[in-house]
């Protein structure tokens, strides 16, 4: 273990192997045959999952102000935007894809790495595989190699990056992206090493948009794929990266992290190859923060289980990891009436108050007509925030809500381990219904189950460029 302060002298593990040299000969050397049936079969679904979301997402306003912005800036291209009738060129169409992906805040997370997996490495391999005209198979292997990388980089910080400001899906994402280009492009183990060390000079993201519930992190994503796209094409032409973008002096941890932070060094390389971090990546039941979801889930098991209503609640104690409090519970005032759809994404008082009232957390509690609606706002007064000296966190997104009743009983109910997590697992039928549910907003069912068994046939005949294709109306 090391602090940020010595993170160049301090432990041997950086005086061998590069980290960026380790992850880049992982990545050129996967096979096919080197993957587990079940990690592919995840895999899979895992993209189903983040393709649905982005076809919901096209539907929402501000999705059509940043495709105005980007194709005023880019003009027409080749490439396909997700659910939207526009031809981007290469980059540009990584960008708006990504957005899509990540805008709803409804895409998977690794729990431990604290970050959204999929939405960085999608599209970067939806733009690079047309380019390269790879198969279903190698953007397979090139998805999961990113996966590995990104979960490895983030965990490896143990939190470090939040506790900074920086919101890891844009930062760490753009390493995996650099991976998932360069795979998808060919390029040697010494090219995917300098692109990642490329990548330190261009990756960014912090969480300033939580103060105002502005829109910045929808761009974090896609901005990150730009990142990686440009990383692994330099480092095709030569350019050098430095070698050590993660353990050198201000390198990733030195510059995103806090002085003092713990960085768990072997978690870089851990076991890749043979311990699957795709497994440990959760897919989620709500539109909202993952820090929500087992608020969420304990208050509907507690109505399903005692049957009150929200006029029986006096109040509700949510009981949180003291490490998150800050992003779904602070200020309290601000927590308990949210101004937009993405700020009620981040407020467990919402999120209770939505599962009180509604009976349930969908895309439609997003809506200004209800999260701005008198009787949900009345039941958001009821709930305070509290930190959780049990939670799991950060292996699992612990909750716990106590509920007082106004005939004096007070009720509890804890979910340790949040539902979609690698113990809790969403099954494939769940995640096909999710799919189902968010591409039905733009697309007819037919085109729909058209969409989804070509995903789920990227083992065999699909490709990254008929997929593309698929999703794009125009």
């Amino acid at each position: 273990m090391a602090h940020a302060e010595n993170i160049v002298s301090a432990p041997e593990f950086i005086h061998q192997t590069p980290i960026s040299d380790t992850l880049a000969g992982f990545a050129r050397a996967l096979s096919w045959e080197d993957i587990p049936a079940p990690v592919i079969e995840r895999a899979k679904l895992h993209i189903l999952d983040a393709l649905g979301i982005g076809l919901a997402a096209s539907r929402y306003d501000y999705s059509h102000k940043t495709l105005t912005a980007m194709s005023g800036l880019a003009g027409e291209g080749p490439y396909p935007v997700i659910g939207m009738p526009v031809r981007l060129p290469l980059r540009d169409a990584a960008q708006m894809n990504g957005f899509l992906i990540h805008a709803l805040d409804f895409d998977d997370t690794h729990v431990a790495g604290v970050l959204h997996a999929t939405c960085t490495a999608v599209p970067t391999l939806l733009a690079m595989g047309q380019k390269h005209a790879i198969s279903g198979r190698e953007m397979l292997i090139a998805y999961l190699a990113a996966i590995e990388v990104d979960a490895r980089i983030g965990m490896a910080a143990t939190g470090g990056f939040h506790r900074k400001g920086f919101h890891p899906t844009g930062v760490v994402g753009a390493y995996g992206a650099a991976i998932a280009a360069g795979r998808a492009g060919g390029l040697t183990r010494a090219q995917l090493q300098d692109a990642q060390g490329i990548v330190l000079g261009m990756a960014s993201g912090t969480l300033g948009f939580l103060e105002e519930g502005a829109w910045n992190k929808r761009l974090h994503a896609g901005w990150a794929s730009v990142v990686g796209i440009t990383a692994a094409e330099l480092a095709r032409q030569g350019f050098k990266g430095p070698s050590k973008p993660y353990e050198g002096q201000f390198g990733l941890y030195d510059c995103f992290t806090e002085t003092g932070d713990t960085i768990d060094w072997a978690a870089c390389t851990h076991d890749l190859g043979s311990d699957w971090e795709m497994l440990r990546i959760g897919i989620k039941p709500y539109p909202a923060c993952h820090l929500v979801h087992s608020s969420a889930d304990a208050m509907a098991a507690l109505v399903r289980e005692h049957g009150f209503k929200a006029d029986d609640v006096v109040s509700v104690r949510a009981r949180v990891a003291a490490d998150c409090m800050s992003l779904v519970c602070d200020p309290l005032e601000k927590k308990q009436r949210p101004a937009s759809g993405y700020e009620a994404q981040f407020s467990i008082p919402y999120a209770i108050a939505s599962i009180l009232m509604r009976g349930q957390l969908t895309l439609a509690e997003l809506e200004p007509e209800v999260f701005g609606d008198a009787d949900i706002l009345a039941q958001c007064d009821k709930v305070t925030c509290e930190p959780d000296p049990e939670s799991a966190y950060p292996k699992y997104f612990s909750g716990e809500v106590v509920v007082t009743l106004n005939d004096g009983r007070e009720l509890s109910h804890r979910e340790q381990i949040n539902r979609g997590a690698d113990e809790r697992p969403l099954s494939a039928d769940e995640i096909v219904a999710k799919f189902r549910a968010n591409a039905e907003l733009t697309f007819a069912p037919e085109r729909v189950e058209r969409v989804l068994n070509a995903i789920l046939d990227l083992d065999g005949n699909s490709t990254p460029a008929s997929v593309a294709e698929l999703l794009s109306p125009a």
